[in-house]
Formats: C-alpha cells, sequence, structure tokens
C-alpha cells in the first residue's frame, strides 16, 4: 500500500513484533480490561455466524480464525493490504485452504465469492473516517456475498461511547499515533452504514465495542433478481 494511502496508517504497524504480541496483550489484558470486551465472547461469536467458503478482511494474527470451529481444509480468503500479515496467517492456518489476497477493502475487491460469510472483525476502527468512506469497506464486501451471506464483526466506538478512564485515554493515544481512526465512530453511525449495504443489521454494544451482524446484502439481491 502507498505511504500517501489515507489506509496506511491503520495497517503501517503489524509487523512481525506486533503480531508476536498481539494474542496475548491486545486479545488479553487490552480486550477484557481496556475495552471490557472478552476475547471469550468474541469467539464465541466468530464460532456461531462463520460458514464455509469465508472471507476475512483484516486477519490480525489468525487467531479468532484459529479458534472458529470450521473444519480442516475448510476453504477460507483472507484479505488486507499488508503482505507481513498475510504471511503470517497463511502461516498459522495451515489445516485450511487458504487464499491470501493483497487488497484494500475501501476498494472493489479482486476476489469473486460469492462467500457464505465475511468477517469486519476489529477492523473498522482502524479504516479512516469519516464512517461515510468506512461505508465504502461494507458495501465492497456486501457486494462479494451470496444473497444468504453473513457479514459479521466488531468495532471500538469513538469518543462519544460509554468508556472507563483507561479506554479514554488509550482510544486518545491510539488515534493520535495513527493505527484507530474511530474518535467520531458511534454506534447509531455504525449501524447506519450497515443498513446502507444490508436488509437485516443486528448491533450489540458491549464495553466500548460494538458486535454487529448483518444479513440480506442488498447488491446479492439485486444481482440475483437481475440473473432471473
Amino acid at each position: 500500500m502507498d505511504r500517501d494511502d489515507p489506509a496506511y496508517a491503520g495497517q503501517r504497524d503489524y509487523n512481525r513484533v506486533l503480531l508476536n504480541a498481539y494474542d496475548p496483550l491486545v486479545l488479553g489484558p487490552i480486550a477484557r480490561f481496556v475495552w471490557r470486551c472478552p476475547t471469550s465472547g468474541l469467539v464465541e461469536r466468530y464460532r456461531r455466524h462463520i460458514r464455509e467458503p469465508h472471507l476475512d478482511v483484516g486477519p490480525g494474527t489468525g487467531y479468532f480464525l484459529e479458534h472458529s470451529g470450521l473444519p480442516a481444509g475448510s476453504r477460507v480468503t483472507i484479505l488486507d493490504p499488508n503482505p507481513t500479515v498475510l504471511r503470517h496467517v497463511s502461516g498459522r492456518l495451515r489445516d485450511f485452504d487458504v487464499t491470501a489476497v493483497e487488497a484494500d477493502v475501501l476498494k472493489p475487491l479482486p476476489v469473486t465469492g460469492p462467500f457464505a460469510s465475511a468477517a469486519l472483525h476489529l477492523v473498522i476502527h482502524c479504516l479512516p473516517g469519516p464512517l461515510e468512506r468506512k461505508a465504502l469497506a461494507v458495501a465492497n464486501v456486501a457486494a462479494v456475498l451470496a444473497p444468504d451471506g453473513v457479514l459479521f464483526g466488531a468495532s471500538v466506538l469513538g469518543s462519544g461511547a460509554d468508556h472507563r478512564w483507561i479506554a479514554r485515554r488509550v482510544l486518545t493515544v491510539f488515534n493520535r499515533q495513527g493505527g484507530f481512526d474511530n474518535l467520531d465512530d458511534t454506534e447509531d453511525g455504525l449501524r447506519a452504514i450497515l443498513e446502507q449495504s444490508f436488509e437485516r443489521v443486528e448491533l450489540d454494544v458491549v464495553g466500548s465495542a460494538a458486535l454487529f451482524v448483518a444479513t440480506g446484502p442488498r447488491v446479492a439481491a439485486q444481482r440475483a433478481a437481475v440473473a432471473s
């Protein structure tokens, strides 16, 4: 990804050092005590909604895919602009049939689909704002889902959410550093960009994070209607 791209900062720091520290640090005490959204609950949602073939946008370290309950040999496409992330996750998920795609979710996706499920998990808060721009990511994923496909994920909310003092400190630091761009992200705003691309949206707030499930991709429904 070009350094001048608005999305560059959100993925810049995912080098080998961070990826090796991510699971014990971010998915451990930061998830539980800063964001008040324990990893165990996020894993349960992954296991509930994931289907094959699956598209994982911004797969992080591959932790959630590894614990998703998908059987060995399942077809999984991982998509990220950072090649270090793709190599790390591909190496971790050797039991799956993994396709790695280096791409930016804010641009039309170079994948064909249709996918039965897709995840934007802990990704939206890293994308460059405002939410109107982040809506492109949701629309691009919806475009490659099957008509009965499901999008699920989680995102840390902005400064207007019900954060504890430590979460506000971390939120400010992450936004200043560039890893997050979400100070203006709200529960209502996130729901709105999901509803632009999906007929049904469920959204729950757990601690500092919004957890969502969206079904009925509008683009897929339009495409199916044209084909019939």
